[in-house]
């Protein structure tokens, strides 16, 4: 008589797990594609609404919140090790302009003020590591992640994105 060990040891050999593992990735690919097309259009988008947020009056919370708010509504985490910045005779100036923040908090925003608005977000967990070179970040997951910045000047009639635009052609 056989024992069920024997019926499924001999179902085992015939199996092509070659095959099954390519129809795996495959399959992960496919659910993947569209997770990286969410992570990408969605953070760009937040970027956008938050440069809304960066007139005079506001504070910095107000940009903080929106990049929040968009990120986790589409389930994905924010990165909080890292922040956007001010932008004045050094490249990384005060004020941070976190990824995450309450609305009506922070530094109130003045024109004249030029903001790097950062937005980094991972589909994973939030964490993040720095790797040997001293320079590339990875997520300590190994999730996918994604970075938008715009540097942005606060105007008495509200934000300029001056990144990409016509001030910079010759």
């Amino acid at each position: 008589a056989h024992m069920p060990q024997d019926i499924f040891s001999g179902l085992a050999s015939q199996i092509d797990w070659r095959l099954l593992a390519r129809r795996q990735i495959l399959r992960l690919a496919h659910e993947n594609r569209y997770r990286v097309e969410g992570i990408d259009s969605s953070t760009s988008a937040n970027v956008f609404d938050a440069i809304a947020e960066a007139k005079p009056g506001n504070r910095i919370g107000d940009i903080s919140y929106k990049l929040q708010e968009g990120a986790e509504s589409n389930g994905f985490s924010v990165l909080q090790s890292f922040s956007g910045h001010g932008i004045g005779r050094n490249l990384h100036e005060a004020p941070e302009v976190p990824c995450m923040g309450v609305p009506g908090r922070g530094l109130r925003l003045r024109p004249g003020m030029v903001l790097a608005i950062e937005t980094m977000v991972n589909i994973g967990l939030p964490d993040v590591q720095l790797l040997e070179d001293g320079w590339t970040i990875t997520t300590v997951d190994g999730s996918l992640s994604a970075l938008f910045e715009h540097t942005v000047a606060i105007l008495s009639d509200g934000p300029e994105i001056l990144t990409g635009s016509s001030l910079w052609e010759i």
